[in-house]
């Protein structure tokens, strides 16, 4: 069982309507916001974040934002934030052969220069100790404007309490976002873990 239960999607209606959002996204409404809901404001200011941040606003496309956010949330090993990232990077468009191939982005030939780069810049901004420094940021300018730096920052800051929420809630993983689990990590030995709802 999650550390704390989710509540109904009908709890708060303000927060039921904004996540409304998450149809698109994935599909559900997530069990990290069912649980949020608790604190009302908490819920509304995290999907509102996750909306301005995820907004498409121009070259770092809806499906690199997640394929970051999938980096991300390898890095810190949340096996929740994984499923749904790659999830919602298939549903935006990402290439099959990308959704297949992302533990090899740096050396396999379904990704660009540009886009590694932004993964590198998001495993390395993920670790503990922070791992950025010039040569990131050298790779980064060479592809990539300042503005959109920051929507990638965005990203793996979101995805940062993201995975600290789940993993240490132990968020129930809901069946759609264990099926594209499996089907797109499976071969690297994904598992759902503490997050199938009841060995927490």
């Amino acid at each position: 069982m999650p550390l704390v239960t989710p509540l109904s999607s009908e709890y708060d209606l303000e927060t039921q309507k904004l996540a409304e959002f998450f149809n698109e996204t994935l599909g559900f409404c997530p069990n990290s916001v069912l649980t949020m809901q608790r604190r009302p404001a908490i819920s509304k200011a995290f999907i509102n974040l996750n909306k301005a941040v995820m907004a498409n606003e121009g070259r770092v496309t809806s499906a690199l934002k997640r394929m970051i956010a999938w980096v991300s949330s390898n890095a810190t090993g949340c096996r929740y934030c994984q499923a749904h990232a790659i999830r919602a990077a298939e549903r935006y468009g990402a290439e099959q052969e990308q959704l297949d191939n992302i533990w090899e982005y740096k050396t396999h030939p379904a990704f660009s220069n540009a886009e590694r780069a932004a993964l590198d810049f998001s495993l390395a901004a993920s670790m503990v100790p922070n791992a950025v420094d010039a040569k990131i940021k050298e790779q980064l300018y060479k592809y990539w404007d300042e503005g959109e730096i920051v929507e990638m920052l965005g990203v793996i800051s979101l995805f940062g309490y993201l995975n600290r929420w789940n993993d240490s809630m132990g968020t129930t993983l809901e069946e759609d976002a264990i099926d594209s689990g499996n089907q797109y990590l499976g071969k690297h030995g994904f598992e759902v873990g503490k997050h199938d709802g009841s060995k927490y």
